[in-house]
């Protein structure tokens, strides 16, 4: 099974040139309208820059090989882009902050996901000598996602650190946009989860099922050489992030009078580790740090730390008193920028000024 295709290095050079020169543009009219974000538009501007020029450096080759994975991972995070802009707006928002926020999201991901796989590479890794201890003294290596190597807790955790920051630059709830992402982590999980099958990884343990999963020889686990068929664990991920996706969002909904902001975002943290602890007892690559399961154990206590504060949030006494604030209502929600609204606000005060003038 073809895991890709390869393209002309000239026509890669053309395409991360012309991302260079975009992201110049954006950098120019971010910095003419002292946007705080401008700096990160340059810097990305001259990362691709230096990847256009670089080019023949990091890829000798005449092609460049685009992987099917790396695709799928990209149309996970638009569609999940795409569903963030509906719950963005239904909540009173401007979906394009969606738009602005994606990138970010998508780098501290990207970031989150190699170092959690550099921390805790699974036994196929160090089977090849791809240890922490080489990562570390290998930093180019470290680098180099196109050999593989991410982990979705990570992603989950570099992302919500660049939200945060996001957030906080640009004077958002950050527990909100939490709720607001949370599905479209889901859903992005879902579809991500399919690369996977293009590079023949993340099955599971031998099976004789219906569904079976045929791998190549290749592409097998050491000790497992000549079983052929697999649980397609990547599937099952899929399927049940997909309905944690319609779960979150039907929660959202329904107890929306309820739900504190952030809650949504808890209830995710709840379900995906229940979904993740489950699933690792079929796999047979599972990440080890000092003889367990590395995943697992995480799993198992980001979900009961979660339990435990939803449950918190909601105790008698906190309703009571009203620790934390409600999700307010999408209507009651400003849509404008900051902006516009201080302009508002700022003529009737113009105006009683000419008001005084005239009078005097």
């Amino acid at each position: 099974m073809p895991s890709g295709f390869e393209i002309p290095m000239p026509v890669v050079q053309v395409l991360l040139w012309v991302l260079a020169a975009a992201g110049l543009a954006g950098t120019i009219i971010g910095f003419q309208k002292k946007q705080p974000d401008f700096t990160f538009n340059l810097l990305i501007t001259l990362l691709f820059a230096g990847a256009a020029a670089t080019a023949r450096l990091w890829n000798p080759d005449p092609t460049f090989k685009i992987q099917f994975y790396g695709i799928i991972l990209m149309s996970g995070a638009i569609a999940g882009g795409w569903l963030a802009t509906y719950e963005a707006r239904r909540r009173g928002y401007n979906p394009e902050i969606v738009w602005d926020l994606l990138i970010y999201l998508i780098v501290g991901g990207v970031v989150g996901a190699r170092l959690w796989h550099v921390f805790t590479p699974p036994p196929s890794s160090i089977a090849q000598g791809f240890t922490t201890a080489f990562y570390l003294t290998h930093p180019l290596d470290m680098i180099n996602i196109r050999a593989g190597g991410l982990g979705i807790p990570g992603a989950v955790m570099g992302g919500a650190v660049a939200l945060y920051f996001y957030c906080r630059a640009n004077r958002l709830s950050f527990a909100e946009w939490t709720d607001i992402g949370a599905p479209s982590v889901a859903l992005g999980q879902a579809i991500g989860r399919w690369g996977n099958f293009f590079n023949q990884e993340l099955y599971g343990a031998p099976t004789n099922l219906p569904w079976k999963l045929y791998i190549d020889s290749q592409h097998r686990l050491s000790g497992f050489e000549n079983v052929s068929y697999y649980h397609p664990l990547f599937a099952y991920e899929s399927i049940l992030n997909l309905a944690n996706m319609f779960f979150l969002m039907w929660v959202a909904r329904q107890y929306r009078d309820w739900l504190k902001r952030g809650d949504v975002f808890l209830m995710y943290l709840i379900v995906y580790p229940v979904i993740r602890f489950s699933l690792d007892f079929l796999r047979l690559d599972a990440s080890e740090v000092a003889g367990v399961n590395a995943n697992q154990t995480l799993m198992a206590v980001v979900a009961v730390c979660s339990t435990a504060a939803l449950i918190w949030r909601h105790r008698p006494a906190a309703e009571a008193l009203g620790a934390v604030p409600s999700t307010p209502a999408p209507a009651r929600t400003p849509t404008a920028p900051r902006a516009a609204i201080t302009k508002k606000k700022a003529a009737p005060r113009k105006a009683s000024a000419a008001r005084r003038k005239g009078k005097a």
